[in-house]
């Protein structure tokens, strides 16, 4: 039987390591000095080269007395050429803000004094020949690989965030100057501020339970509660459910990370009827064993409550969301640089269009969003709607990956339904929009995908940048990974007597990603905005707006 290849590549990386970390820097081979014959690493690397060799020969003396009597060539399966995109496959694609509940270790745990069966272990052939496992002990002894620590809970991860913004207004109409200041008509002022300045703690509070903590600190004097909640993990049929302030399943966009987002602001239609994405509910998660599907559902509050934390009042406002994503195609082959992507998304609300003077709550039958920028206002609004008794939400969404390229796509309508006895009330109406948007990984990197929560990934450059001095003189540089991308953005929130505004937007982004965790982003917004129900006589205008943002994360 040939050497399990795994386990020879691993021994010659080991020895050239090994060989490598005693030259000294700089020099070329005729001038790398021997190292000393007492050095201990020196004697482990001799001692390698020995087994090896003679591993190595066993091997042949059984493979001459095999009792197959086959002595010609092993087979070997033929390389085929694949095209140029497969040919460097990245790292593992980065969880979104969604967290992997998926266990990593599955095994049962053995008897004591047994040893765990290595048949459990991935990727193992020949496992039953004694040179194999001879191998395996060496590999084991060469990694100086220790058993599994005892986990001892609760535990606790620590993470965040920071997202430091910059908008200029090149350009823009007086209509956006009153849609901006409806009282002075001045124009939206230029901004220089932290967008984000996230501290998230979280963990596992024992085997099949999980918490999660994270505040936005980007006002210092009022701090934002965003993902704070407690659940179980690895029950049966719901897999795991969470209760506490989380995101709502509707738009692709929203739930996929900020820090992973190809452009600075979410699209129009995605914050339009998601607002802040997050609010206080109960819901489950699930994906299947071939990681094909997956799916999330619950019911959450209407109210969003970042602010005080508390949702308070008689008037019960919720909604039951659900979506269900898979990924029918994903290279595995090439780390995953080819997949498509779509899901399906509902919402079914209940907002109180008839909210009681003397209650806290206000009706949360409303839409709008600010122009895929930061403004101090969100320019198109339909306020909130008398006599919604009830909306609901209607998404679909696809991503379709190849290589370096990136098409993204996602559509949504709401139609909301109004009484016939509120003050002002009216018929029913329907809201709609959507966007698509086409991103090129200029370095040849790929943007990964999750399949366990069916959103996008972090991007980890082939070659991080940086630019250093070498201590042998000179200078050492590296260039990072670079992206361009373009989308294209609707909304329409005007239907019958609700006159919101009609919006469209085009977007083109450049991404600098300096290493996995850190990146630049340049984007320039066009927007166009009509059917506003009149703001001092102004019923539309256009805007030019850009923006950067340093984006990193730990």
């Amino acid at each position: 039987m040939l050497m399990n290849p795994r386990h020879r590549c691993f021994l010659l990386q080991s020895a050239a390591v090994l060989t490598a970390a005693l030259c000294v820097p700089g020099a070329t081979s005729a001038q790398a000095p021997q190292p000393p014959s007492g050095d201990p690493y020196v004697r482990k690397l001799l001692e390698v080269e020995r087994r090896l060799a003679e591993l190595e020969a066993a091997q042949r003396a059984a493979n001459e007395s095999d009792d197959v009597g086959y002595t010609g060539p092993s087979f070997l399966p033929p390389i085929l050429p694949r095209p140029a995109w497969f040919s460097r496959p990245d790292h593992d694609a980065s969880s979104s803000d969604v967290p992997r509940f998926r266990r990593i270790y599955r095994e049962p745990v053995p008897p004591p004094g047994e040893a765990p069966s290595r048949r459990s272990r991935p990727n193992e052939i020949g496992i039953d020949d004694p040179l194999e496992e001879r191998m395996l002990e060496l590999e084991k002894e060469l990694r100086g690989l220790q058993e599994e620590p005892e986990v001892d809970y609760p535990t606790l991860d620590i993470g965040g965030r920071i997202h430091f913004d910059t908008w200029w207004f090149a350009d823009d109409s007086e209509g956006i100057h009153f849609f901006e200041n409806p009282d002075t008509g001045i124009d939206p002022e230029n901004r220089v501020f932290f967008r984000r300045i996230r501290l998230e703690l979280g963990g596992d509070i024992a085997q099949n339970m999980v918490w999660r903590f994270q505040m936005d600190f980007n006002s210092p004097e009022d701090p934002e509660a965003k993902d704070v909640y407690i659940g179980f993990t690895d029950l049966p049929i719901l897999q795991t459910v969470l209760v506490g302030i989380q995101k709502r399943p509707i738009g692709l966009d929203h739930l996929n990370s900020s820090r992973f987002n190809v452009f600075i602001e979410r699209p129009l239609v995605v914050e339009a009827f998601n607002e802040d994405a997050r609010r206080i509910g109960i819901a489950s998660y699930g994906v299947s064993d071939d990681l094909v599907y997956n799916w999330r559902y619950g019911v959450y509050l209407l109210e969003n409550v970042f602010d005080d934390g508390e949702y308070l009042g008689d008037s019960t406002q919720a909604s039951v969301n659900a979506r269900l994503a898979s990924s029918p195609w994903y290279d595995d082959c090439s780390g995953g640089r080819g997949y498509f992507h779509w899901a399906v998304s509902g919402m079914a609300a209940d907002p109180d269009g008839d909210v009681d003077p003397l209650d806290t709550n206000e009706n949360e039958g409303r839409f709008r969003t600010r122009g895929e920028l930061r403004s101090n206002q969100r320019w198109i609004d339909t306020g909130r709607i008398r006599g919604a008794v009830a909306y609901e939400i209607l998404g679909l969404e696809s991503i379709l990956n190849v290589g370096p390229l990136q098409i993204v796509g996602e559509y949504q309508s709401s139609w909301l339904q109004r009484d016939d006895h509120t003050a002002g009330t009216g018929p029913d109406v329907n809201f709609h929009g959507g966007y698509v948007y086409v991103a090129y990984m200029l370095t040849g990197e790929h943007v990964p995908y999750d399949r366990e929560s069916g959103t996008i990934g972090r991007v980890k450059p082939f070659e991080d940048f940086y630019c250093v001095e070498r201590c042998d003189g000179g200078v050492g540089k590296g260039s990072g990974a670079w992206q361009v991308a373009l989308r294209y953005s609707y909304l329409d929130l005007t239907d019958h007597d609700i006159e919101g505004g009609v919006e469209n937007n085009v977007t083109f982004g450049l991404v600098w990603y300096f290493n996995p965790n850190a990146n630049i982003q340049f984007n320039a917004v066009y927007g166009d905005i009509d059917e506003h129900r009149p703001v001092d006589d102004f019923t539309s205008g256009h805007f030019t707006g850009l923006g950067t943002r340093l984006r990193m994360d730990f």
